[in-house]
């Protein structure tokens, strides 16, 4: 017996047949010396004029090819059982939805029921738009997260209101009436965004990462932008969320958020006031494993601080900041390319930052600038590179004058 899995046993024949003649071999050939009988080697076994079992010796009927029927026995066994282990134990059919809704009003059946039907929208994204488009289900979703202080779901755990934020997290993209939606969630005192940030300090990763879009989801306008992020810790929390140890998933998620309420001044100088210029340039610095996406939201965050005095500040300050910025010029996209060069005109050429300028002169940004201008970039990035230029042809020849060549150089302007 081999047990294969915890859940799969496989027995062994103690006899093995003859895998042309399918008779019964005195000795376990193949095992025993190693020689494995495969469809070519047969085949070249009977191409040779042979008409006997290579293990037995025995005449052959027909040269015909018979499956092994005991391999393909083992084979489908294991198929099946991967495909059995990779369902849910207890996946809900559409006919079961309506019952187990109907569970949710009852204290003792919510939490169960609000795990199958979880598991019920992870299923297929077919699903997720069943449960969407069920009249009053997301607002149901909206009065557990309202309620979470008092009222129906008191004494629950954690555990079930992440279970509400992920659910309402995987249906978020299927539901068509979103501005209604963003109204639930942010009438009345707001419950449901205090309840969203209770995940976000207490929950698990995927519970933080629905969280995190949900916020995101109702950033829409400025003053929605505004209200998150004046909840205490909201913006705090969602720094923590993207420092370079968290999981790439919820560093994205929560960039993502803090990109949507950074429109407003009054929330450019709140993230300027936290720190978000180091914990961005941290993400920038280290060996993060960031996608392309996430780099452009962090280079987005660093161009609208520097949008700000205080920002500026902190990133003239911070020479590393600087370098590290410079450094995704034609290295991730054309939209992080935008967004440093953004950054590096506002901080070199539109306020003439002195550090800022020898930080890019040190991180050989000249060269950089020259070869972006040689791309095929958009025409703003073009007019932004010339202006740098400017800025760094003065740099450039005070330099020249410090060593004697005959060499000629050729300057842009």
């Amino acid at each position: 017996m081999v047990r294969a899995r915890d859940d799969l046993c496989i027995t062994v024949p103690t006899f093995f047949k003859c895998p042309i003649s399918l008779d019964v071999m005195k000795s376990p050939v193949s095992l025993c010396t190693g020689v494995t009988y495969d469809r070519s080697s047969i085949q070249r076994w009977l191409d040779a004029g042979n008409n006997t079992c290579p293990a037995t010796m025995q005449l052959l009927q027909t040269k015909d090819f018979v499956p092994n029927r005991t391999l393909q026995s083992l084979i489908q066994i294991w198929s099946d059982s991967l495909r059995h282990s990779a369902l849910p134990q207890h996946l809900l059919s559409p006919d079961q939805v309506l019952p187990t809704l109907a569970q949710l009003e009852t204290d003792s059946l919510r939490s169960a029921s609000l795990s199958k039907l979880l598991h019920f929208a992870k299923d297929s994204h077919h699903n997720k738009l069943f449960l969407a488009k069920l009249e009053g289900f997301v607002d149901r979703l909206v009065r557990f997260l309202d309620n979470v202080h008092g009222g129906i779901i008191a004494r629950a755990s954690i555990e079930f209101l992440e279970q509400v934020v992920v659910l309402l997290g995987l249906i978020l993209d299927c539901v068509e009436d979103c501005e209604g939606l963003r109204n639930s969630l942010l009438k009345g005192d707001t419950r449901s965004i205090d309840s969203l940030l209770l995940v976000l300090q207490r929950g698990g990763c995927d519970s933080k990462i629905a969280s995190a879009r949900i916020l995101e989801f109702v950033a829409a306008d400025a003053e929605s932008k505004i209200l998150i992020a004046e909840k205490e810790g909201a913006v705090a929390e969602l720094l923590k969320s993207a420092a370079p140890e968290k999981d790439p998933a919820l560093v994205e998620a929560a960039l993502a958020s803090l990109v949507a309420i950074s429109a407003p001044k009054r929330n450019k100088l709140k993230l300027v006031s936290l720190g978000a210029v180091k914990a961005m340039s941290r993400l920038l610095l280290t060996e993060a494993k960031l996608g392309a996406a996430a780099v452009e939201k962090v280079l987005k965050l660093v161009e609208t601080a520097s949008s700000t005095r205080e920002g500026r500040r902190e990133i003239c300050e911070d020479a590393a900041c600087v370098a590290a910025v410079l450094s995704k010029v034609l290295k991730v996209s054309n939209v992080a390319t935008e967004h440093a060069v953004t950054t590096l005109w506002s901080v070199c050429y539109l306020f003439r930052d002195r550090k800022a300028q020898e930080a890019v002169t040190q991180a050989n940004g000249l060269t950089k600038i020259l070869l972006l201008m040689q791309s095929n970039c958009a025409p703003q990035v073009r007019q932004m590179c010339t202006d740098l230029l400017k800025i760094f042809r003065v740099n450039s020849k005070s330099c020249l004058s410090c060593y004697d060549t005959k060499t000629t150089h050729i300057m842009p302007f």
